[in-house]
């Protein structure tokens, strides 16, 4: 069975950045694109971004484009979103997910739990 866990969320000042890391157990990250999605106050789940098995692709919502980076270490097995520019609109339980097919569109097969994000102003 494939679990994913998120961390690294937490309470920034706007302007400031922030890195989250997600990885699975049970079957390693290196077997999946990932993806990241977040859920503001109020709003549905969105899509962030997302990058494929190896890393050479990534793909980003226009609304993080320029501020958030998506990578990943393998060896490690984990994958990053490094955030920056935060703003309060970026306050949001931000979500990983697993697909097991290589691609940026997912469907994604397995999610994490989420990890809260808080920006002040």
């Amino acid at each position: 069975q494939v679990h994913v866990v998120e961390t690294g969320g937490g309470l920034v000042q706007a302007g400031g950045s922030l890195k989250l890391s997600c990885a699975t157990s049970g079957r390693t990250s290196a077997n999946f694109a990932m993806g990241w999605f977040r859920q503001r106050p109020g709003k549905v789940r969105e899509f962030i971004a997302a990058i494929t098995r190896s890393g050479d692709n990534a793909h980003y919502a226009d609304s993080v484009k320029g501020r958030f980076t998506v990578s990943r270490d393998n060896a490690r097995n984990t994958v990053y979103l490094q955030m920056s520019n935060l703003t309060s609109e970026d306050t949001a339980l931000y979500y990983c997910a697993a697909d097991d097919m290589d691609g940026l569109a997912g469907p994604y097969d397995y999610w994490g739990q989420g990890t809260q994000v808080t920006v002040s102003s």
